[in-house]
C-alpha cells in the first residue's frame, strides 16, 4: 500500500533532522510511505514501513511483493525517525530501511547527491549484509557475514532479492568498497525513470 506521508511522521522527521536546509526533499509530497508485508527470521508474517521518493515508489511495492511471495526473511522494517535519524543505530538493529538525509558525522555520501538523502536507496538485513568502512578497514554494523554465504536474510548475486531489485533497474552495491545491505537506483541521484504514482 503506497500513502502519502502523515503531518505527524513529516514533523517527527524533521525533529530527527532527516528533513532540514540543504537536504535535497524539502516537501513532504516527494515522498511516500510504502507498506509493505514481509516475513520475520521465526517465518511470521509482519508489516513494515518504508518511505522512499514518490518516483521509485511503485517499484519498492512491487520489489518487496517479491520478495514476500520467495519468503525471504526480514529482520525488521521501520522508518528511520524511529531511530531519531541515526544511521548507525538503524543498522546496528539490523533494521532495513530507506530515506534518511543523515548528517555528516554519519556514514554518508554528499547529501545532496546520496540516494539516501533522495529516497531512493535502500539497505536490506544489515547485520547478515554488512559494509566495509575503509575509514578503520572494518565491516559494520558485524563482520560475522563478510563472506557471501547463502543463509536467511543474506543476499546474494543471482538470488531472490537481487533479481527482484535487478528486473527493476535498481543497482546492488557489490562494488570494490561492498555495501552488501544497499540497492539505489544510481549516483549521484536523479530522478528514476517514469512510473505511475500511485500514492
Amino acid at each position: 500500500m503506497i500513502e502519502p506521508i502523515p503531518l505527524r511522521q513529516w514533523q517527527a522527521m524533521k525533529r530527527a533532522g532527516m528533513v532540514r536546509p540543504g537536504c535535497p526533499i524539502v516537501r513532504r509530497g516527494q515522498l511516500r510511505s510504502v507498506w509493505v508485508s514481509f516475513v520475520d527470521f521465526e517465518g511470521v508474517k509482519q508489516r513494515g514501513q518504508l518511505v522512499v521518493n514518490r518516483d521509485v515508489a511503485a517499484s519498492v511495492a512491487r520489489i518487496f511483493s517479491a520478495l514476500y511471495d520467495a519468503r525471504f526473511p526480514i529482520r525488521k522494517m521501520r522508518p528511520v525517525e524511529k531511530y531519531d535519524g541515526d544511521a548507525n543505530a538503524s543498522l546496528a538493529d539490523d533494521n532495513t530501511s530507506a530515506y534518511n538525509c543523515r548528517t555528516a558525522d554519519q556514514i554518508n555520501a554528499p547529501f545532496r547527491e546520496s540516494p539516501h538523502a533522495n529516497g531512493r536507496a535502500i539497505d536490506i538485513n544489515p547485520f547478515e549484509n554488512p559494509w566495509k568502512d575503509l575509514r578503520c578497514k572494518c565491516w559494520f554494523p558485524s563482520d560475522e557475514n563478510r563472506a557471501r554465504k547463502e543463509g536467511p536474510g543474506v543476499i546474494v548475486r543471482g538470488g531472490v532479492v537481487w533479481k527482484a531489485f535487478r528486473q527493476e533497474g535498481w543497482i546492488w552495491q557489490d562494488i570494490d568498497v561492498p555495501d552488501y545491505m544497499h540497492f539505489d537506483t544510481g549516483y549521484p541521484s536523479k530522478p528514476f525513470r517514469s512510473d505511475p504514482d500511485v500514492g
